[in-house]
């Protein structure tokens, strides 16, 4: 036991005796005399919250920023060149199946088939002849047989010039909405540039995104995905992985992913940035326990520290971390789901310490098992 201090005082300036009869020097006794025996202060418990642990995906989501597009867009052009005689639909407008949205001056195309018609009615008139002609030996089969194909080359200019003609004019293939317009009026066009881009609302929409190799070996088509959209925001849309390149793209050496997403009420339109957060194949290959950032401390590499709640007491457990999430941690070691750990306060604890647990939290962010979808 801690000796009390000594406490020494000039003889010459308070004599013994008056020290005795000093109601100062009587109290400093009695204190020194009782220390010894003093009880103990109690330990003050300290204000944390808590919350369980819960269960979730064995591998991390993988999360990046995408596009959300219509699942079918469709560039559409002339199969001739040409001027642009009309455009008559706007940016975004929504258009019926079978509506005009673009035709070019037929002058020059009505040309070309009129003169294929008439190429073919001659070539038909030939061969009629031709053959009354054989048949009364006046020309050989060699003759004929040339008369015969004269006649199918001038038919078949003249079905690729009603083709040409018939594709002068771009009509909606189904209904849609205007994405784009790449020309206007009056602008010379070549054969097969795309002039309107249309996207088909009925097949619904996707967002097109690009992960790195090590990102892409985890996924595997239908895997769950969550959307985000800062158009909506507190929305979360939902969907799964519909299509994974097989080779990166040469520019940017990223691999093209595509996300189906499933059906919503909100009115999603071509272009919206989304951000993505995929659960890959690799996350339903096991559970791993998740806990909140905040109930973790002194980590070491892999090694942390988490306080379970005792009763009115926090009692320290060593954990391994499996990877950190946006604002859980996930436990490959040291503690189950359902457990009861404290959040906040965690920090100013000490093994053994009294706790006063003043709220519980809800579950834990990002800790649905993929496995239940």
């Amino acid at each position: 036991m801690m000796k009390p201090p000594r406490w020494t005082f000039p003889r010459a300036a308070f004599p013994r005796a008056a020290l005795r009869r000093s109601p100062i020097f009587l109290v400093a006794l009695l204190l020194v005399a009782c220390g010894d025996d003093a009880p103990p202060a109690a330990q003050r418990a300290t204000p944390v919250r808590a919350t369980l642990s819960a269960s979730g995906p064995a591998a991390p989501p993988i999360s990046t920023t995408g596009r959300v597009e219509t699942n079918d867009e469709m560039r559409l052009s002339f199969m001739v060149g040409g001027v642009i005689r009309k455009l008559p639909v706007r940016l975004g407008e929504r258009v019926r199946k079978g509506q005009r949205l673009a035709e070019i001056e037929l002058t020059e195309v009505a040309s070309q088939v009129a003169q294929a018609r008439e190429t073919a009615a001659k070539g038909r008139r030939d061969l009629e002849r031709g053959e009354r002609l054989y048949a009364d030996q006046v020309i050989s089969l060699e003759q004929l047989e040339a008369l015969r194909t004269a006649a199918a080359v001038a038919s078949a200019q003249l079905e690729a010039a009603q083709f040409n003609e018939n594709y002068a004019v771009i009509v909606a293939p189904r209904d849609g909405t205007v994405l784009q317009r790449l020309a206007e009026e009056r602008e010379l066009v070549p054969a097969g540039q795309p002039v309107v881009v249309l996207g088909a609302e009925d097949r619904g929409f996707v967002v097109k995104a690009a992960l790195s190799d090590r990102e892409v070996v985890q996924l595997a088509a239908g895997d769950a995905a969550e959307v985000r959209a800062d158009a909506f925001p507190g929305q979360v849309l939902t969907g799964r992985v519909s299509e994974i390149a097989s080779g990166a793209d040469a520019a940017s050496g990223l691999f093209p992913v595509e996300v189906r997403l499933n059906p919503t009420p909100l009115r999603l339109v071509s272009g919206l940035v989304a951000k993505i957060s995929i659960a890959p194949a690799a996350a339903r290959s096991g559970v791993l326990t998740y806990v909140p950032i905040a109930a973790v401390v002194e980590g070491d590499g892999r090694r942390a520290s988490v306080f379970v709640v005792d009763g009115n007491n926090a009692r320290r457990r060593q954990v391994e971390v499996a990877f950190i999430g946006p604002d859980s941690v996930a436990l490959s070691e040291g503690l189950e789901p359902g457990v009861r750990i404290v959040t906040d306060g965690a920090l100013f604890l000490e093994d053994g310490d009294s706790i006063e647990i003043r709220s519980e939290g809800g579950a834990v962010a990002g800790s649905d098992d993929p496995r239940r979808g």
